[in-house]
């Protein structure tokens, strides 16, 4: 069958698509039912809950001791106590007791001198309702316990049930039906690792969009996933409908590919409202009205799903409930280096946030919306306008945090080198000092560096070699950050060298093999340590950068240089042996090097600085280290140099 080419529609920006939204399903409501108080939590009153009973329905003792008639204990004092008898002027009760008739007020027991067991003493007087929980003290019958549109938490519900109400009518949690489509998808369950083939893609968005619907109180029916055919995913559409379901979204095919079937779906059911948001990711996203119900084209690239979903889907679902926004904490961050936009698109930029002397510094992810790890390690999202071109280093803006202020305090900020030991790290120190954390964003030893001098981050990796003499780092501290004091500390030795594909099938033994049968190279970014090493060793052999092939191409960690060459995008690339034993590659060593934090004096003596070293001397640390391959631990946690 022959398939068209879909065109966007007129692009809206956000506030318009969201107004569209709004106007034309703001008004629906999901229906009432009845239920057990004790099934209700997160549920919404739909009608008003009033008290049944007072609570305490009785005058109660507020403390163990004796129940007295306050009057009858007037003018005791210390030079003329009163004597009480047990069972006509004194009544022992314990706490939650009903007070005995003709009784108005509690001594307490600590209070009382017991002279025998029937008469006991006191030696100052008791005032009315003196430690006695008086009927209706909390609750009075009749009394509105809580309006309308109430949502019940755990504290509600045990109000509720003190009033004597024991059900609740509630608004029906919305029902979502989710359609994966896609003939590339594979169900987690029917894959392994070994039998993935090139194409496949394991289906997630599913997943993520399940939780996200019960995080917003509506149920989500995943439906089978459905390959790229116009007939079926209409059918299944269709039948959602007629089902009753309050919202669909159709996972995959809003875009403008001639598989893409969202939009001609939704138009041949019902009519489309909107196709195309100015907000990256998520560009692509699209809704409609087929009968009654909302229907959803959700992009398929993991992010955009999110953030579409988050900005209109979500929303949708708690107004359905007459349920407010989700409450995000916003604060102002300021980015560690210059974040480029661009004009005319609203943008959602994940972030790592650091609270570094005082101020909360930001530190930009990869911005691919098909990464979902940079939401997942991603401590805050910054939205640029549309009308802003960028925000200068330094600069302010608004973020919407995903963690915690209290959890972003307790962070250490390590910016500068990638290595695969700082996953280890994080890790590490959380198991030895709970409630602690690093945040690493990759920049390069010279990044780091920078961050440093700019007050961005409490740390930088680094290991820049000293073609000169061989040695690393410290002449660049002396050079760089003459006037920052600080601590140079040995994290850990690597080795440094070709990551090649499995069983080295082009026999490279060195630089010159990659010129000579012009193997494709993955280089590392302009200011990494990596990237200067490999200058160096290309000085060594009389090369130049202009005699390696792809030397242009540019990843920002070992890892990514090793999937590189994994995939076959390259042929060959400089990295650390970590890297190539962690995806079973060859590795040829050039060179050991020496991997180092370097640790600004002013933030050295911080408690969260000193538990990170603490971790890195830990034997358990080591041993880990160690287990990787490709590292040493000789120098690890060791101070190598100190600028004070």
């Amino acid at each position: 069958m022959e398939t068209k080419r879909n065109v966007y529609l007129s692009m809206v920006g956000i506030e318009q698509a969201q107004d569209c939204l709004f106007e034309n399903f703001g008004h629906l409501e999901t229906g009432i039912e009845t239920l057990d108080v004790v099934q209700a939590r997160n549920r919404v009153l739909a009608e008003p809950a009033v008290a049944a009973i007072s609570s305490p329905n009785f005058h109660a003792s507020a403390m163990d001791g004796v129940a007295v008639d306050a009057q009858t204990t007037f003018g005791a004092s210390d030079e003329a106590p009163k004597s009480l008898t047990i069972g006509k002027t004194a009544f022992w009760v314990n706490t939650g007791h009903v007070l005995p008739r003709d009784t108005n007020a509690v001594i307490m027991i600590e209070n009382l001198n017991i002279l025998d067991e029937n008469t006991i003493e006191i030696e100052s007087p008791a005032f009315p309702w003196q430690h006695v929980r008086k009927m209706g003290e909390d609750i009075v019958a009749t009394q509105l316990l809580f309006p309308r549109d109430q949502k019940i938490n755990a504290y509600a519900m045990g109000a509720l049930l003190s009033g004597g109400v024991f059900k609740v009518s509630v608004r029906k949690r919305p029902r979502v039906l989710i359609i994966p489509t896609g003939s590339e998808l594979k169900r987690w369950q029917d894959v392994t690792p070994e039998t993935m083939e090139s194409g496949d893609v394991v289906e997630s968005n599913a997943t993520v969009l399940t939780a996200l619907c019960a995080d917003h109180g509506a149920d989500a029916t995943v439906n089978t996933m459905l390959d790229d055919d116009l007939e079926t995913i209409q059918t299944a559409v269709s039948n959602g409908v007629d089902q009753g379901y309050d919202m669909v979204m159709i996972l995959g095919g809003s875009s403008a590919g001639s598989k893409d079937y969202s939009k001609p779906v939704i138009k041949n059911l019902g009519q489309v409202y909107v196709h195309g948001v100015t907000m990256m990711p998520g560009k692509p996203m699209m809704f409609g009205r087929i009968k009654e119900t909302p229907v959803f084209g959700i992009p398929g690239y993991p992010v955009s799903a999110i953030v579409a979903f988050e900005t209109f889907a979500g929303p949708l679902l708690l107004k359905m409930q007459h349920l407010p926004p989700l409450k995000q904490d916003i604060v102002e961050v300021s980015p560690v280096r210059k974040v480029a936009s661009k004009l005319g698109q609203e943008e959602f930029l994940r972030v790592k946030i650091g609270s570094v002397d005082g101020r909360l510094m930001s530190s930009q992810l990869p911005r691919g919306s098909g990464s979902i790890t940079t939401l997942t390690e991603a401590d805050g999202i910054i939205r640029i306008p549309q009308h802003v071109e960028g925000i200068e280093a330094g600069g302010k803006i608004k973020a919407h945090l995903l963690r915690s202020l209290p959890s972003i305090e307790n962070t250490v900020v390590i910016t500068g080198s990638h290595d695969n030991t700082l996953d280890l790290l994080a890790d590490q120190i959380r198991l030895e000092h709970p409630g602690m954390g690093i945040s690493s964003s990759h920049v390069g030893s010279m990044g780091g560096l920078m961050a440093i001098k700019k007050g961005g981050c409490h740390m930088a990796g680094c290991h820049l070699l000293d073609p000169d003499d061989g040695s690393y780092n410290v002449s660049y501290l002396k050079k760089y950050l003459p006037d920052v004091p600080v601590r140079l500390v040995n994290l850990v030795m690597r080795q440094q060298g070709l990551i090649l594909p499995k069983g080295n099938p082009d026999n490279i033994k060195g630089l010159s093999d990659i010129v000579e049968k012009k193997i494709a190279f993955m280089n590392r970014q302009p200011g990494s340590g990596t990237r200067i090493l490999f200058d160096f060793s290309l000085n060594e052999n009389g090369l130049s950068a202009a005699d390696i092939p792809g030397y242009e191409n540019e990843e920002y960690t070992h890892m990514s240089v090793a999937v590189a060459v994994l995939s076959g995008r390259a042929g060959a690339g400089l990295g650390i042996k970590a890297a190539a034993l962690a995806l079973k590659l060859d590795f040829l060593p050039i060179v050991t090097e020496s991997y180092d934090l370097v640790i600004p004096e002013v933030y050295y003596k911080l408690p969260k600085v000193q538990a990170l070293l603490s971790s890195i001397q830990s034997d358990q640390f080591k041993q880990r280290v160690m287990a990787l391959g490709g590292y040493g631990v000789e120098n690890t946690g060791q101070e190598l140099f100190c600028s004070i």
